[in-house]
C-alpha cells in the first residue's frame, strides 16, 4: 500500500482528542513510508493530519476545487497540490491516487466521500480498502445504521463486512493492507 486517502473535516470538532488522533495518523502514515492524499486544507483536522504527516518526514497530496482554494483555505506546504474544477473531480482524483481509504470523524462532506467510497466498492467502480477510523466512538451510530441496514434488507451481510472498522491507524493499516490483497 503505497498511498491512503484520508476523508476528514475542515474543522477540529468539540472534542480535543480529534486533533491528537489526526497527528498520530500523520505520523504514523509517514513513518511507514505511505504517502497521504487528502482534500488540500490547511485547517481543521484536514490541516493537522497534513502537517504532521509533513513533520514526520512524509509525502502529502492534496486535491482542491478551485472554489475553495479562492476562499484561501488551500496548504501550500505540500508535496503536490491540485486545483481542480468541481468536488466530483477531487473525489475522483483523489480515489485514482489512493490504493485505500481511512474515514476520520469529519461532517457531511466526509460522510458524503465515504458513501461514495463505500458504493463503488458494492458494485465494483472500486477494489480498494475503505475504513472507518472510530476514535473516541465517533462511528458507533453509523455503525448501527449500517447493522440496521443489513437486518431490514438494504445490505448485503457481505457487503458490510469488507468495511474496516477499528479505533487506532496501525490496526486500520494492518487490515487495510491484508484486505487490498483479496480485493484484485
Amino acid at each position: 500500500m503505497k498511498s491512503i486517502a484520508v476523508f476528514c473535516g475542515s474543522r477540529f470538532g468539540n472534542n480535543p482528542v480529534y486533533e491528537v488522533y489526526a497527528k498520530e495518523v500523520g505520523t504514523y502514515l509517514a513513518n511507514v513510508g505511505i504517502q497521504l492524499v487528502y482534500g488540500g486544507a490547511k485547517v481543521g483536522v484536514m490541516g493537522t493530519i497534513a502537517d504532521a504527516t509533513l513533520a514526520a518526514g512524509g509525502e502529502v497530496i492534496g486535491v482542491m476545487p478551485k472554489s475553495l482554494e479562492e476562499k484561501e483555505i488551500s496548504h501550500e506546504g505540500l508535496t503536490e497540490l491540485h486545483i481542480v474544477e468541481s468536488m466530483h473531480e477531487r473525489k475522483k482524483m483523489m480515489m485514482d491516487l489512493a490504493d485505500g481509504f481511512i474515514v476520520f470523524p469529519g461532517g457531511i462532506g466526509t460522510m458524503e466521500e465515504f458513501f461514495e467510497v463505500f458504493t463503488w466498492n458494492m458494485i465494483g467502480i472500486l477494489h480498494k480498502p475503505c475504513a472507518l477510523l472510530n476514535v473516541a466512538g465517533y462511528y458507533e451510530g453509523l455503525i448501527q445504521m449500517l447493522k440496521h441496514m443489513v437486518d431490514e434488507g438494504f445490505l448485503q451481510q457481505q457487503t458490510n463486512q469488507t468495511l474496516i472498522v477499528e479505533e487506532t491507524v496501525e490496526a486500520v493499516v494492518e487490515k487495510m493492507v491484508e484486505q487490498s490483497a483479496t480485493l484484485k
